[in-house]
């Protein structure tokens, strides 16, 4: 019976397995969707200030990355922390399946989950280099439809980054606004307009 052998685990093998079975079914219809095509991964959106030093650690306008090239808002994005419960569920698992002490499994399962957010990471990272066409006309996305990912300042102060469909593929573009309120992570945007080479003018849809 299910009841009998979860009653034979230790408390921490079943707090484990309350990570990891939820953790795994949400990644598994998080994937669903992606091939679908209806999922959105969000980045957790972090306020902190604009801040310019070129091609150093920090990217302008507070776009934060390591000495690695990965940006932190794309480390801690939805998928990230799940795969990150995923990893860190099934492996403390298998160690406390192993009779392991619960002190080395911990800090075991915290590291394998932390490698697999980094992971997560750098293919987000180069998925979307691959999807950013750098031949593509930024003119071509007027009208199309999307979602901020990094939350847009008001007025022009500021750039945010948008997904959008361009030219067949899903790409990142920094974006600006026109509008008296800043437009938060996850909301849908239309594209009405250019603004430079490299920004896309955007409104709430």
């Amino acid at each position: 019976m299910l009841t009998d052998w979860w009653n034979t685990l230790s408390l921490s093998s079943q707090i484990f397995y309350c990570i990891a079975l939820p953790s795994t079914l949400v990644l598994i219809i998080q994937t669903v969707l992606l091939f679908l095509g209806i999922e959105h991964d969000t980045d957790i959106d972090i306020d902190t200030p604009d801040i310019e030093t070129g091609d150093g650690l920090f990217g302008a306008h507070g776009d934060i990355d390591d000495a690695s090239g990965v940006e932190l808002l794309h480390i801690f994005s939805l998928r990230g922390i799940i795969a990150f419960f995923v990893v860190f569920g099934w492996v403390g698992v298998a160690m406390q399946a192993a009779d392991i002490h619960l002190a080395i499994t911990l800090p075991v399962a915290f590291i394998s989950g932390a490698a697999m957010m980094l992971l997560i990471a750098y293919l987000f990272k180069a998925v979307m280099k691959l999807k950013s066409d750098g031949t593509a006309d930024n003119r071509n996305a007027l009208g199309s439809a999307g979602r901020v990912q990094l939350t847009i300042p008001p007025l022009r102060k500021g750039e945010g980054k948008v997904h959008i469909m361009l030219q067949g593929a899903y790409v990142e573009r920094n974006a600006v606004t026109d509008e008296s309120e800043s437009i938060p992570t996850g909301c849908e945007i239309i594209v009405v307009g250019t603004s430079g080479q490299t920004n896309l003018v955007v409104k709430r849809k």
